[in-house]
């Protein structure tokens, strides 16, 4: 039976420009001279390093331990010597340092020993134990979030989740390195989808793949025929169709269930949790073949490159090596974009290191940014926005700084999918105000924190005082022991 489809308000159809990196096939990028291996690669505290300079290590031991719950660790991807421990550039839309781990290679690959063998293992029953390989193999969202994973499948005692759903909608232009995966590792995909169900206890999971990726979901469908229902269970295959963003989280929700997240809540509190096809296969190999987050899908693509293709490149290659596996560039002047142009983070250089967010590397002729116009109030915004905000409105708060404002208005319901700076007849930059606020507010509050520490620590330090004057009044007040002896006689 056909199971009905929903639709999320706004979106565009974009130009796919996928075609082309889809032309090769998956090639294993060959190791760099050297990796820089960022020690915060996911949301939440960083990861604090356990090596040492000049350290030989394994491929897969831990590099950077995570001691805070909403953390993940960093593994070496290969064998080699710890060169360098410090500041270095990282993608960021910030520019700034961070702190890093740089790794030469030894060239010769080496596992740490017990996870040489590329044998498959059963997995273990108990949940939590499945939460802990998941958490010590440093998996995260690798859809582009990269919220820990282990967290993300901890929803409480109190949360009953009853479907949950498997994202394999690549809605950005250029971007195939999940289209990719579900073609080559479809099998891998379905047994961690069937291992993920069971784990947080839902009733029914689907896997979703937009309607323009027949040959991913024909593999899909294979191979959870050949698993059989008893492994798999009531996991389904559903194409939805291709329309922007429909691989945010909330929309594909809405897309395949009909519900809503409520504004500020979580997919959880709904009863439904996402993740991405890349995670679940990197669950699968944490929990079947106990193998740390070390690599991932990366597409190098663009007209700036001769060769566009999907590589696996191990975490902390240089974007300049990947770009030298598609032939390198094909401008002399290019710009170099981590994802896709919706909603990618434009890099400095091509010193920059793949990190666990980088799904792709896309390469366009450098061009000047049209100049921006007055708003002449449309509402194509509006129109556009998945998310039923009012984005005409939120500019004039953040340009204006009336920063409450835009809070009130939803300024941190926007998921930053760019639609409606793409259809602004007027060259509005309408997500780099909404960023701007949402940095704003966010500097506020933490500076509205520091305050609210501060006072307390004065009051704190007040209540001591005064307690201390009044024990030493008690203590003037109070007759010695020979005074009480004198009186006595």
């Amino acid at each position: 039976m056909r199971r009905r489809l929903w639709r999320f308000p706004g979106g565009l159809r974009l130009p796919g420009h996928k075609a082309a990196s889809l032309e090769l096939p998956l090639a294993e990028a060959p190791l760099p001279e050297r990796l820089t291996l960022a020690l915060r690669q996911h949301i939440g505290a960083a990861a604090e390093p356990r090596v040492r300079v000049g350290q030989h290590v394994r491929k897969g031991e831990v590099l950077a331990r995570s001691r805070e719950y909403v953390s993940a660790p960093v593994h070496a991807p290969t064998s080699g010597r710890i060169a360098a421990i410090g500041e270095r550039a990282v993608p960021h839309p910030s520019g700034l340092h961070a702190p890093c781990l740089e790794l030469e290679p030894d060239g010769e690959d080496r596992w740490l020993d017990g996870l040489e063998d590329d044998q498959v293992e059963q997995p273990p029953s108990e949940p939590a134990e499945l939460r802990a390989r998941i958490r010590n193999a440093g998996i995260v969202g690798l859809g582009g979030a990269v919220f820990p994973s282990a967290v993300k499948l901890t929803p409480g005692p109190q949360t009953a989740i009853d479907t949950l759903v498997i994202n394999g909608v690549e809605c950005e232009p250029y971007i195939t390195c999940d289209d990719t995966l579900m073609r080559t590792r479809a099998s891998d995909v379905v047994a961690g989808a069937a291992l993920l169900r069971g784990l947080v206890g839902a009733a029914h999971a689907v896997l979703a793949v937009e309607d323009n990726k027949p040959q991913a979901a024909a593999a899909l469908r294979d191979a959870l025929a050949r698993a059989g229902e008893e492994q798999t269970g009531t996991l389904e295959v559903r194409e939805v169709p291709t329309r922007f963003p429909a691989g945010g989280e909330k929309q594909l929700i809405k897309v395949l269930t009909g519900r809503e997240v409520p504004r500020g809540g979580l997919p959880l509190h709904i009863g439904v949790v996402c993740l991405n096809v890349g995670t679940t296969a990197a669950v699968y190999d944490a929990v079947f073949r106990r193998r740390p987050l070390i690599s991932r899908i990366v597409t190098v693509t663009g007209p700036g490159v001769h060769r566009p293709r999907n590589l696996l490149a191990r975490l902390g290659t240089p974007v300049s090596h990947l770009i030298e596996q598609a032939g390198g560039y094909a401008l002399e002047r290019a710009r170099l974009t981590m994802g896709g142009p919706m909603m990618g983070l434009t890099l400095s250089d091509d010193a920059l290191p793949v990190t666990k967010a980088t799904n792709c590397i896309l390469v366009e002729p450098e061009r000047a940014a049209a100049p921006a116009l007055p708003c002449i109030r449309c509402g194509a915004c509006a129109g556009a926005c998945p998310v039923r905000l009012l984005p005409q409105q939120l500019y004039w708060y953040a340009q204006s700084g009336q920063f409450d404002k835009a809070r009130t208005q939803g300024v941190f319901d926007c998921i930053e999918c760019g639609c409606c700076s793409h259809v602004c007849p007027s060259n509005i930059p309408l997500v780099q105000y909404y960023r701007h606020a949402k940095s704003e507010i966010a500097a506020g509050e933490r500076e509205r924190q520091r305050a609210e520490r501060s006072r307390r620590r004065h009051e704190m330090r007040q209540e001591r005082l005064a307690r201390e004057q009044a024990a030493r009044k008690v203590r003037r007040r109070a007759p010695t022991r020979e005074g009480a002896g004198d009186e006595g006689q």
